[in-house]
């Protein structure tokens, strides 16, 4: 049994919840979101608390009720606070450019590398070699982040690359003759 799902949510003022046939909708400042809960996991809401239990006694079902209890708690924070991830640049003429909804990326290419951002995604560039990536939704904002890096990841000779800024790149030593 998961022992994630023994400690309940804890709803901030200023967060409304609902749960109405499997869909459990959260709405708070930053935005909305809403998850369809699977049959698996019993879910019930006391005023401004909700706790999470499993339907039945099976390994499945205990799981579940962990997973389902953080993916409610990411949305909660996601509505009240959100979530950002920032990606650094780093090479000689590596530029990144964001323009409305379309990021512009120089990464040493013959082409520069146009990537769409999604709806629901902000993307800002503060310097021409970094990108801040913020959202509502926790995986959406480190998918995004992951589709930029995986442009250009980071490799182990020169360091050059797209990387997280708190990600550490091991260098490896060139050839010797």
């Amino acid at each position: 049994m998961s022992r994630i799902a023994n400690s309940p949510v804890e709803l901030p003022s200023g967060v409304e919840v609902t749960i109405k046939d499997s869909i459990i909708s959260v709405k708070g400042g930053k935005g909305n979101l809403s998850l369809a809960i699977n049959e698996l996991v019993k879910i019930t809401q006391n005023e401004n608390v909700i706790s999470f239990a499993a339907a039945n006694q099976t390994k499945k079902s205990g799981a579940l009720a962990g997973t389902f209890r953080s993916i409610v708690d990411n949305m909660v924070t996601g509505v009240t606070e959100g979530f950002t991830k920032e990606l650094q640049l780093i090479g000689v003429g590596y530029r990144a450019q964001a323009q409305g909804k379309k990021l512009n990326l120089s990464l040493g290419f013959s082409h520069p590398v146009v990537y769409e951002v999604p709806e629901g995604i902000e993307v800002e560039t503060p310097t021409n070699t970094q990108v801040v990536v913020k959202g509502v939704d926790k995986q959406l904002v480190g998918q995004v982040a992951a589709d930029i890096r995986a442009y250009r990841p980071p490799e182990p000779y020169k360091g050059k690359g797209v990387r997280y800024t708190d990600e550490y790149v091991k260098r490896k030593e060139a050839k010797k003759k």
